[in-house]
């Protein structure tokens, strides 16, 4: 895969096996992957470094969770216009009506989660 100008994705997930299976599937399509394992962390990153392409955004997470990560970024106007794409094993309505590119449930669809990421990035 050719690289693409910005192909930096972040990952927030707290699931060690997870976050390494996605950084490994991603870095092998020619993505550059920054990975925390909580939403602090990720916020931190955010700050710090150049904006990604995408954020990918489990929702259920020790220490900050993704619904208050999502919270945080939406009312940031130097990161509301991030696209996000939430991650999560929570089928609840209100997890999948919040304001992201797409609602992936867990166990993912690698295929959905390529074809998703390659159309924001």
């Amino acid at each position: 895969m050719t690289k693409k100008q910005n192909s930096h994705v972040l990952i927030v997930e707290d699931d060690h096996d997870v976050r390494s299976a996605l950084k490994f599937v991603l870095e092998q399509e020619g993505y550059t992957i920054f990975a925390a394992e909580n939403g602090r962390m990720a916020l931190e990153h955010l700050k710090t470094h150049s904006r990604p392409c995408l954020i990918l955004l489990d929702l259920m997470m020790p220490v900050m969770d993704g619904w208050t990560l999502k919270k945080m970024l939406e009312s940031d106007p130097d990161l509301n216009s991030i696209p996000v794409i939430i991650m999560s094993a929570a089928r609840a309505e209100s997890a999948q009506n919040l304001k992201s590119v797409a609602f992936l449930s867990k166990p993912l669809d690698l295929d959905e989660l390529l074809n998703l990421v390659g159309s924001v990035c």
